[in-house]
């Protein structure tokens, strides 16, 4: 008697989708307390395939990969009282450059260099409205407007650059790339930090039923292959 090797490519295939998931979860609580974090979504899609010919019964339809999107909501803000320290409320993504290019974050876990540039946690240099980098000179007082306006003993040194993005993709880091758009409705708060969006709690259970899922798939795929050999030994008799 054939074996049906279709129900095991399905279970399979469903295993796999649980691990991707439990990666996902797993990078979420691990980046639960990093400032600026963004909860990432991993998203299914049913694969079918329209033509067979085999029959009608044997159609297979099984669990795909469709991709990974950031959930760009609002965290928390932190208050720090540090005055390098900034939080966006509201739309949009700073801009940094490093040394293998540019990215968007909403850390802005800032700080001043040994050159006076404003770097962030990583490095990177941060960026104005001109896509220039921001120097500040001596230990004078910084204060930055809610536009995003940087100043130094009452002198502009730069405007913060502020964008939205389309096409979201996290980047490592804390960074993300995407499509700039015009930002309008943000302030820049001095003094704070945003916490991340990730809810330990629920991840908690996304994870506990990921392992299950995962579980239930193996489980039916080795009872599958059981029966497919008990099946094979009558086929046999």
């Amino acid at each position: 008697m054939a074996v049906n090797f279709q129900p095991i490519y399905i279970l399979a295939s469903g295993g796999s989708r649980a691990v991707e998931q439990l990666d996902t979860v797993t990078n979420n609580i691990a980046n639960a307390s990093t400032v600026g974090f963004k909860k990432i979504l991993m998203r299914e899609m049913s694969q079918k395939i329209p033509e067979n010919v085999g029959q009608t019964g044997d159609l297979l339809v099984f669990p795909r990969f469709r991709d990974t999107q950031v959930l760009n909501s609002q965290g928390g803000l932190i208050k720090t009282e540090n005055p390098l320290d900034v939080a966006i409320e509201g739309d949009g993504f700073f801009q940094v450059e490093s040394g293998i290019g540019r990215f968007y974050t909403r850390n802005g876990h800032f700080y001043k260099d040994r050159d006076g540039f404003l770097v962030d946690q990583n490095g990177a240099y941060v960026l104005d409205i001109n896509n220039r980098r921001i120097r500040l000179t001596g230990e004078g007082r910084v204060d930055i407007t809610p536009n995003g306006e940087i100043y130094q003993d009452n002198q502009l040194m730069g405007r913060l650059k502020v964008v939205n993005l389309q096409n979201l993709q996290p980047a490592g880091n804390g960074y993300y790339t995407g499509q700039e758009t015009q930002a309008q409705r943000f302030l820049v708060r001095q003094g704070f930090l945003e916490a991340s969006n990730v809810n330990i709690v629920k991840e908690m259970v996304d994870m506990i039923n990921s392992h299950r899922r995962f579980d239930i798939y193996m489980n039916l795929a080795k009872a599958l292959d059981q029966l497919e050999g008990r099946l094979n030994e009558i086929g046999k008799a």
